[in-house]
């Protein structure tokens, strides 16, 4: 017998989330701590053909010297 939710393969996956502004770890999509925003917790999947990757790293850079 076949399973009847068989066609819906990760439709209903619940991906986690972090919130931007209590770091807090939730399911939702509102953080239930402080009401904030929050984000996927995933980074992106890695590409050797990443085009835009230079440009990621240079604004990270750019972050952590304004953050010294």
């Amino acid at each position: 017998m076949e399973k009847e939710n068989s066609g819906q393969r990760g439709k209903n996956k619940l991906k986690i989330n972090k919130c931007k502004e209590c770091g807090s770890y939730t399911l939702k999509e509102v953080c239930p701590n402080c009401g904030g925003e929050v984000r996927g917790s995933h980074p992106p999947k890695f590409s050797p053909e990443d085009r835009y990757g230079k440009y990621r790293r240079r604004l990270k850079k750019e972050v952590m010297e304004l953050g010294e």
